[in-house]
């Protein structure tokens, strides 16, 4: 075999997918910043069956082989609703890993451009995952921080390689900030009263979060799809998606950190989602949700560190200062358990408001992140 030949081959089989699934924990089994997917979930990406994303999406996985040994993996995405919602005609890479040549890197990136070609489509965009829900950008900054479950950790010589790889260019950037609830404005909790005062109510005050889960999951995914609705690649979340969500995410929530704000008339207008950091857990277990499920217990009964993963304000609401009692309410809870830290999950440059929620608390930059967009006809 000649030396320094890089072949790329779709992922297909149990075997290849089990190998798509298994690389980055090669990768980065060293590194105790990565917080692995979980493999139940990874494992069944192209399964029409199991990933509900492939009624509006469709999927391609591939493998890089250097010299025959595995060197890289990717997949495209192309989502029929963003591309319709957007009037575009963009494939997205997301998944991407790899070891330190720049022409394994090429070649994985070729491989869906290819992809997109063939498809007939016009751009190539990344990384970008089926929806909001999945992991988004690559890291740029902050590789001495922890990973949250939610974010992809990645080795600076990634966006290195994308930077020097001609056309592709900057898209979307995300921030990720440190908070210090000991040092806020006080008129957090002054506005808050007030609302409160005016008939607007925390539901998780009256109700358990399964209860709330149960009787609001409508009102809540309403406000949701309201508030991120002209964020950069926002894919509205439906009704299946929702369910999904709600299986992977309920079981995580703590009372503490988690709020469902409504007006007086009983309509969900703002909500606040922080969960208790499962990354080390995670992380122990290899991607494993079974050997993880004693950690993760454990955190949610007693969290050392929140990640505040969502906090939305429904656009007719968000000049009424509602995002107070979702804030008030994170920050009292945090002085009281003495976290280690908490912090935010990443923040699109372009959503100001969610930006600005946070100007009365002291906040110090832990990552930046961004995606990445090349035509294909250039």
């Amino acid at each position: 075999m000649e030396r320094n030949m890089i072949e790329i081959v779709e992922a297909k089989t149990k075997k290849q997918m089990l190998d798509f699934v298994k690389f980055p924990l090669k990768l980065y089994r060293k590194n105790k910043n990565y917080v692995p997917s979980l493999t139940q979930d990874e494992i069944n990406i192209t399964n029409p069956k199991k990933n509900l994303s492939l009624g509006t999406s469709e999927v391609k996985c591939f493998l890089a082989y250097k010299d025959g040994k595995l060197a890289g993996r990717i997949c495209g995405i192309i989502c029929h609703h963003s591309n319709e919602k957007n009037n575009e005609k963009a494939i997205r890479f997301s998944r991407i890993d790899m070891i330190n040549d720049i022409e394994v890197t090429k070649a994985l990136l070729k491989a869906v451009e290819d992809y997109g070609r063939e498809k007939g489509l016009e751009f190539i965009q990344g990384p970008w995952g089926f929806d909001d829900a999945d992991r988004e950008g690559m890291l740029t900054h902050g590789f001495d921080e922890f990973s949250s479950y939610a974010t992809a950790y990645s080795f600076p010589y990634y966006h290195e390689h994308l930077e020097k790889i001609g056309g592709y260019e900057k898209e979307s950037e995300w921030l990720e900030y440190r908070l210090d609830p000991e040092n806020t404005d006080p008129r957090f909790e002054k506005v808050a009263e007030m609302l409160q005062n005016r008939g607007y109510t925390d539901l998780t005050k009256k109700y358990t979060p399964s209860q709330v889960v149960k009787k609001y999951a409508k009102g809540f995914f309403e406000c949701y799809n309201k508030a991120y609705a002209d964020l950069d690649n926002f894919i509205p979340v439906d009704e299946k998606r929702e369910k999904s969500i709600i299986s992977t995410f309920a079981t995580l929530i703590n009372r503490k950190y988690f709020s469902v704000i409504t007006n007086k008339e009983g309509k969900v207008v703002a909500f606040g989602v922080g969960l208790p950091y499962v990354g080390d857990a995670i992380r122990k277990a290899r991607g494993n949700l079974i050997l993880a499920v004693p950690g993760i217990l454990k955190a949610k009964s007693n969290p050392r560190k929140v990640e505040l993963a969502l906090i939305g304000v429904d656009p007719e609401y968000r000049n009424t200062g509602v995002h107070a009692l979702v804030a008030t309410k994170f920050i009292q809870n945090a002085k009281k358990d003495k976290l280690d830290d908490i912090f935010l999950d990443p923040t699109l440059t372009t959503n100001l408001k969610m930006l600005n929620t946070w100007q009365g608390m002291a906040k110090t930059l832990r990552c930046k992140r961004q995606s990445y967009r090349k035509y294909l006809n250039k």
